[in-house]
């Protein structure tokens, strides 16, 4: 590298070509983090080459792109072109460099500081840095100027603490100066991939500079009103590059978010330019419907979750001179409006022209609905509030004009924003965080007879009733309106207003598929995704809870439609069985109990529903299960209901001392996991696209279920012994039997497989200890395993949950060990579940050796993130296997060079200092504290210089 003085030292081009994509591939390879290796090793590897290498590579490349621009530039030169190109990869590749170890997601475009090292700043501060890339935009063609913006995105990105306040004044007029030179020639912007880089390099400026250092440098007046002339164009041709959008948007709402900061003399002019981006924005929204319906282009509505992030940051650009925001919008809200009442009335009703205008009043409702939602983010005055309130009559006005067409007609577009805006009315202006006394009610009790939230709820609730019986076919109003349902029944204080309101109460009183479609198992208005009735039940549910108390006709009626679906599955059982009808209807009652048992959490209201499904109900679900175990479609529902019957929240299964309804439960939840663990199995061997939806999802419920059960407290699992009740054992069978089935590798990879496996083994590992000693050895030997692969997983509930297993199974060792020592009789009598364990612990010495060795490493070479549950069962292994231990320490000891032994050799001395030969409380916390200080030690011992590259101490080996 350091004879790659120039082109002239350089050989042929091709030769410098070739050099420069050597330290392109080098230094990206040095940033990319191995996960085969050691994080610790990765930094030092990536530090030392930072701190070595990178500011001279960075240094070359400039120089060379400088010669380079010297030169006349031909645009038919391939091999220029290819110079070029590779430089500003290389030059990009060292400012994308990992300075400081944060490894930021690059999806993540907010987390854009770059961290450039200190040593770096000469480079910085020459003014003709800047220039050459700037200028090298303005030679390349599109496809190497768009790198020159990406350099100068990340150069926009330098660390504010890199300059002091002079330089990094004089740096941010420099960029200044750039965006001015750029703007005033946009040529060049109509590549789309340069219109992106700068767009980014737009929204960097206001990501790293405060408004108030904008605003004094020379040329502000002049690029303000570039930029907002930019932006403008930008929004009016909405489908050019519209994923860039977002960057413009970004510097803006930024930019308005910061006036009330500044407190510099000169005019931040945002007053001026903002509303006009507001009304960009708006306009061109509206503009692109008739051509979006007329060519048949993709709908920017479709795409929710960008419309919602760009509304999110419109709103803020809105609240600046938000009277004129509002006046714009009420204008063309009447004027749509009212071309639509026109188009309804008329008698040649024109289709297209009335799905243009529905298109435009869902554009419009979504920005009213926005704005409203917009205060919660900036200070409020009650002028804004009365402008809420002119906005917000308007579209409760548009609900009466959509809903009087029913049921003939229905726009899912504008029901969809119509939901939207109630939701955000709702988060603003309903509930316990507003003064009744907001002026937002006056407008609209003048126009519509809406004095307070009282009224606004009664006028949700109406719309949602109505949603839900005459649009049962469109599914994604009806998955919204549950949502919206979902989020009114939360607060308890709604809740008692909503209990008050007619339509809430027809609800509660007439929940059949004849008054709302989408609950019916026909083919005409069954929903694809039936997880909504499990959201309408737990709405529901939560609503009939406010006044049930001890109630229990009332739960029954409450119940009826769904007793009556029940009797109707019985008779197809026992009757001539149609198969697909009964199969049907059982899924979506098995939803429909979730819902409800989901919100049950009271001990009274549970046990009435306990007493409605037991026994004749849950009989039905036991034989769904065993006939239909090949199709999880209905499996899944029924066994997450039952897992949701065994979660003791709130308490609500401790059950009365004379009620043996715990037992009876546990034992219904026992033959399901059973049935459907048999059957499962007997499916043998499936596809690696069939493992999971086929067989492992159903098994990481029957583990979530079981583990709710044990860890429950409302069973006295003893008693089953006792009385020669086989419904524990078979049920931990079915556990042994499945997990068996399953390869290790399966139950690290399904994310829920392993957060359901691993939480039920350490409830098994603290309560039933006598099961897991009597195991067959091979099946030891995998739990062991898998506890060994877990300690590593990069989930903590995982890796957690397998630190407490071993210190469960670690301390029942010693204890078997301390009570071995005492030679009385009955010591000696009940220990052969201890016994049994620990033969096959002097069998296999190596699985808690080599888990030792793996919990040692975690400590010193990786980031450990439950330090405390690592250090749990560390003690109990190292009292265990003091020999090991010993092999351990010297191992990394006598590795490190003679002037770092005597620290390490005290580290390991000052880990054991205090700690006794037992494991009470007491000592686990000396340990613990132990370790913390040791951990610290050793990694200050390892990083200082001399000591051996860590790579060659991993204790794995």
């Amino acid at each position: 590298m350091k004879n790659q003085g120039g082109f002239d030292t350089c050989g042929t081009v091709d030769h410098c070509i070739i050099g420069v994509m050597i330290l392109s591939e080098l230094t990206q390879e040095m940033n990319l983090v191995d996960y085969s290796r050691p994080s610790a090793k990765h930094r030092k590897i990536a530090t030392s080459f930072r701190d070595t290498f990178l500011k001279d590579i960075l240094m070359l490349a400039c120089s060379l792109l400088k010669e380079l621009l010297a030169k006349p530039l031909t645009l038919q030169d391939q091999q220029q072109q290819n110079l070029a190109m590779h430089l500003l990869k290389l030059v990009l590749n060292c400012l994308n460099f990992d300075f400081i170890g944060n490894s930021a997601d690059e999806s993540a475009d907010d987390l854009c500081t770059v961290q450039i090292p200190t040593n770096w700043r000469t480079i910085f501060l020459e003014p003709e840095t800047l220039d050459l890339f700037f200028d090298l935009y303005h030679s390349l063609p599109p496809m190497l100027s768009q790198l020159a913006l990406s350099c100068l995105v990340q150069f926009a990105s330098t660390r504010r603490s890199l300059f002091s306040n002079p330089e990094r004044a004089k740096y941010l007029g420099n960029l200044i100066k750039g965006v001015k030179q750029i703007l005033e020639n946009p040529q060049g912007l109509s590549d789309p991939g340069n219109y992106h880089e700068f767009c980014r390099f737009l929204a960097r400026l206001k990501t790293n500079y405060q408004l108030g250092e904008l605003v004094v440098v020379k040329d502000y007046p002049e690029v303000i009103q570039l930029i907002a002339n930019f932006t403008i164009t930008s929004l009016q041709h909405w489908e050019f590059a519209p994923n860039s959008v977002h960057y413009l948007l970004t510097l803006w709402q930024r930019m308005v978010a910061s006036v009330p900061f500044v407190k510099t003399a000169e005019p931040h002019l945002l007053d001026t330019y903002a509303p006009e981006i507001t009304k960009a924005y708006i306009t061109s929204r509206l503009e692109c419907v008739p051509v979006v319906i007329r060519d048949g282009l993709e709908d920017p509505l479709d795409d929710t979750a960008t419309v919602f992030q760009q509304l999110e940051q419109l709103c803020t650009v809105s609240r600046c001179e938000y009277e004129k925001t509002c006046t714009l919008l009420v204008q063309l809200f009447d004027q749509n409006a009212q071309s639509y009442q026109k188009l309804l009335h008329s008698s040649s009703r024109n289709p297209l022209e009335i799905t243009v205008q529905e298109g435009r009043l869902a554009w419009l409702v979504y920005f009213v609905g926005t704005f409203v939602g917009g205060r919660l983010t900036y200070t409020s005055t009650d002028e804004h509030d009365a402008m809420d309130g002119e906005l917000s009559c308007r579209v409760f006005q548009l609900i009466s004009l959509m809903d009087a067409q029913l049921p003939q007609s229905s726009n899912e577009k504008v029901e969809l924003a119509i939901l939207w805006f109630l939701d955000q009315f709702r988060k603003t202006y309903v509930g316990d965080q507003l003064q009744h006394t907001s002026k937002v009610y006056a407008r609209m009790s003048e126009v519509l007879g809406i004095t307070d939230d009282n009224h606004v709820l009664e006028t949700f609730m109406t719309k949602i009733v109505t949603n839900l019986k005459y649009r049962g076919r469109c599914e994604p109003v009806i998955s919204r309106t549950l949502q919206f349902l979902n989020d009114l029944s939360v607060g308890y204080s709604l809740l008692k207003k909503l209990v008050k309101i007619e339509a809430v109460k027809f609800m509660l009183q007439n929940h059949t598929s004849k008054h709302f479609p989408f609950l019916g198992v026909s083919d005409n208005y069954s929903l694809s995704d039936l997880r909504c009735r499990t959201v309408f039940y737990t709405a529901l549910t939560r609503l009939l809870m406010v006044d049930l108390g001890e109630d229990e006709d009332e739960f029954e009626n409450f119940m009826l439609p769904l007793t009556v679906s029940f009797e109707s599955v019985t008779r197809i059982f026992n009757g001539s069985f149609e198969q697909e009808e009964a199969k049907r209807m059982l899924m979506g009652l098995a939803r429909d109990l979730r819902g409800i048992a989901f919100a049950l959490n009271t001990k009274t209201s549970y046990t009435m529903l306990f007493h409605w499904i037991y026994p004749a109900y849950i009989s039905v679900l036991q034989r769904a299960v065993e006939l239909w175990y090949r199709e999880p479609a209905c499996t899944t529902p029924i066994l997450k209901l039952m897992a949701e019957f065994m979660q003791n929240r709130s308490q609500r299964l401790n059950f009365d001392v004379s009620s043996p309804n715990g037992i009876l439960l546990f034992r219904e939840a026992s033959k399901m996991i059973c049935t459907y663990g048999n059957q499962i199995l007997s499916l043998g061997t499936l596809s690696k696209d069939q493992v999971y939806p086929l067989k492992l999802k159903g098994i990481s419920i029957c583990y979530s279920a079981l583990k709710s059960a044990l860890c429950g407290n409302y069973v006295s699992f003893g008693v089953f012994k006792l009385y020669g009740d086989n419904h524990f054992d078979n049920v931990l069978q079915a556990f042994v039997k499945m997990l068996l089935s399953v390869s290790h590798s399966d139950l690290l990879e399904y994310r829920k497989l392993s957060q359901s496996y691993y939480p039920l083994l350490e409830c098994l590992t603290q309560d039933h200890m006598s099961f897991i000693t009597s195991l067959e050895p091979h099946v030891l030997i995998y739990i062991l395993t898998s506890i060994s692969e877990g300690l590593t997983a990069v989930d903590t509930i995982v890796s957690s949950s397998c630190c407490a297993s071993l210190d469960y199974i670690v301390t029942y060792l010693f204890k078997h060990l301390a009570k071995e020592g005492k030679k009385t009789l009955r010591c000696r009598e009940i220990s052969q579940d201890g016994q049994r364990l620990l033969h096959f612990m002097q069998q296999n010495p190596e699985v808690l050796q080599q888990m030792m060795s793996i919990l040692m490493n975690t400590i010193i070479f990786e980031d450990c993130r439950n330090q405390w549950s690592v250090s749990r069962p560390l003690l109990g292994l190292i009292l265990l296997n003091e020999k090991y231990f010993s092999e351990l320490r010297a191992t990394l000891i006598t590795s490190q060079p003679d002037n770092k032994r005597e620290v390490l050799d005290q580290c390991f001395r000052n880990l054991m200092e205090g700690v006794e030969q037992n494991l009470l409380v007491k000592n686990r916390d000396r340990f613990t504290q132990n370790m913390s200080v040791f951990r610290r030690d050793v990694a200050e011992a390892l990083r200082s210089e001399g000591a051996s590259d860590p790579s060659t101490l991993d204790m794995m080996s």
